[in-house]
C-alpha cells in the first residue's frame, strides 16, 4: 500500500484512513493508557483532598500525628494507590508507541489490526534499552524548554521523530543509534518530514481536540463539567495565586475560568492521547518509505559451517593419506621434523591401494 503512496500527503491520508478504520479498537487499546493517568492524578487529589482536610482532627485526636515523619509517612501512603495507577497507564501508553509500530505490518496488508497483546509485549521484553531510549527523549524535552534552545531543539526534533519506528524495526541498534539512524533517514527528506510533522500537528492537536470541545460547549457539556469541579477549586488557594499575579501586574483569575480552563484542556489531552495510534502509524509508514529509498549494503556472506558430503570425504582422504603438495611444503620447512622415507610411503600408498 505504501508503494501507492509515495507522496508525504498520500501517506498522510492513508495513515488517517488506516487509523479511523480500527477506530474502535484502537480506543478500547488506548483506554487504560489515557484515561488511567487521569484516574490516577484525580485519585491522588482526592486522598490528598480528605486527607487534608482531616489532618486537625487526626493530630487532635492521636500523638503519633504530631511527628514529622509520621506526616510525611501518611502522605507517601496517602498518595500511592494514584500514583501506581498514574505510573502504570503512562508506563502503558509509553508501550503502546512502540507496540502500533509493531502492528503496523498486519494493517498495512490486510487494512485490519489484531493482536494487540503479543506487538506489547514484543516491546516489553525490550524494556531496559526501551526506558534508555525515552530518557534521552526527555532529556532532549528538557532542554528544548529553555528559550536559547528552542530553534535547535525545533530542527533536532524533526530528525529525531523516527527514533521509535527505527527502535521497533531494528532492535540491534542501542538508544544512541537510534538517534543516528532517525538522523540519516530524515537527511535529504527535512522539508517532507516538517510538513507531515505539521498535518500530524494540526490534525491531532489542534482540530480534533478543539471541534470536540466546539461541540460540548454548543450542547452546554463544558459549563456543566466546568460547575462541577468549581467545588473543589474553591478549595484552592485562588486569592493567594492572585495577590501574586498582582506583583507583577497581570489581572486577577476568576474561578470560573480556573474551571473551565481545566476542563477544556483536560478533553483535549484525552484527545490527543487517543490519536497515538495514527502518529505512529504516520511515522511508522514514514520510516518504511524513507528507509527502502536508502541504498542496499550488501553484507558479505558468511561461510557455512556445515560442509559438504564431498568436502568431508576430502578431508578424510588427507587425514588418512596425506596431502602430496602440502606434505612436500612441510619437509622443505620442517626438514628436521620429517623423515623422507615416511613421505614417500604416505605418497605411494594412494596408487598401491587403487
Amino acid at each position: 500500500m505504501t508503494k501507492k503512496n509515495k507522496t508525504p500527503l498520500g501517506i498522510f491520508l492513508e495513515s488517517v484512513g488506516l487509523y479511523f478504520s480500527n477506530f474502535g479498537k484502537f480506543v478500547k487499546y488506548m483506554t487504560f493508557p489515557v484515561l488511567g493517568q487521569i484516574a490516577g492524578l484525580c485519585i491522588i487529589f482526592a486522598c490528598t483532598y480528605i486527607y487534608s482536610k482531616n489532618l486537625p482532627w487526626l493530630i487532635q485526636n492521636y500523638s503519633a500525628f504530631n511527628n514529622f515523619n509520621t506526616l510525611v509517612l501518611m502522605s507517601i501512603i496517602v498518595a500511592l494507590p494514584g500514583t501506581v495507577i498514574l505510573i502504570k497507564a503512562f508506563w502503558e501508553y509509553l508501550v503502546a508507541y512502540g507496540a502500533i509500530n509493531s502492528m503496523l505490518e498486519n494493517m498495512l496488508k490486510s487494512g485490519r489490526v489484531y493482536d494487540f497483546d503479543a506487538h506489547t509485549e514484543l516491546i516489553k521484553r525490550r524494556s531496559v534499552p526501551f526506558v534508555g531510549l525515552w530518557f534521552l527523549f526527555g532529556i532532549f524535552s528538557t532542554l528544548a524548554l529553555i528559550p536559547i534552545f528552542w530553534v535547535p531543539a525545533g530542527v533536532l526534533a524533526v530528525f529525531f521523530v523516527l527514533i521509535f519506528q527505527v527502535f521497533t524495526y531494528e532492535p540491534e541498534l542501542s538508544p544512541i543509534g537510534c538517534a543516528r539512524k532517525s538522523m540519516l533517514l530524515i537527511k535529504g527528506h527535512f522539508a517532507s518530514t516538517f510538513m507531515l510533522m505539521v498535518l500530524a500537528g494540526l490534525l491531532t492537536y489542534l482540530f480534533i481536540p478543539e471541534s470536540v470541545n466546539t461541540i460540548l460547549e454548543w450542547v452546554g457539556g463544558i459549563k456543566a463539567l466546568s460547575n462541577c469541579i468549581i467545588p473543589v477549586i474553591n478549595e484552592l488557594p485562588v486569592d493567594e495565586l492572585n495577590n501574586l499575579l498582582g506583583y507583577v501586574y497581570i489581572n486577577p483569575v476568576k474561578v470560573e475560568d480556573i474551571a473551565l480552563f481545566t476542563v477544556t484542556t483536560t478533553i483535549a489531552q484525552i484527545l490527543i492521547q487517543y490519536t497515538l495510534p495514527l502518529r505512529s502509524i504516520l511515522w511508522g509508514m514514514w520510516y518504511r518509505e524513507l528507509n527502502g529509498s536508502l541504498p542496499k549494503i550488501e553484507k558479505p556472506k558468511k561461510k557455512s559451517k556445515t560442509k559438504k558430503p564431498s568436502e568431508k570425504l576430502m578431508e578424510e582422504s588427507h587425514k588418512r593419506f596425506g596431502n602430496k603438495e602440502q606434505t612436500e611444503k612441510n619437509f622443505d620447512n620442517n626438514p628436521k621434523k620429517l623423515d623422507r622415507n615416511i613421505l614417500r610411503r604416505a605418497m605411494e600408498k594412494p596408487d598401491e591401494e587403487g
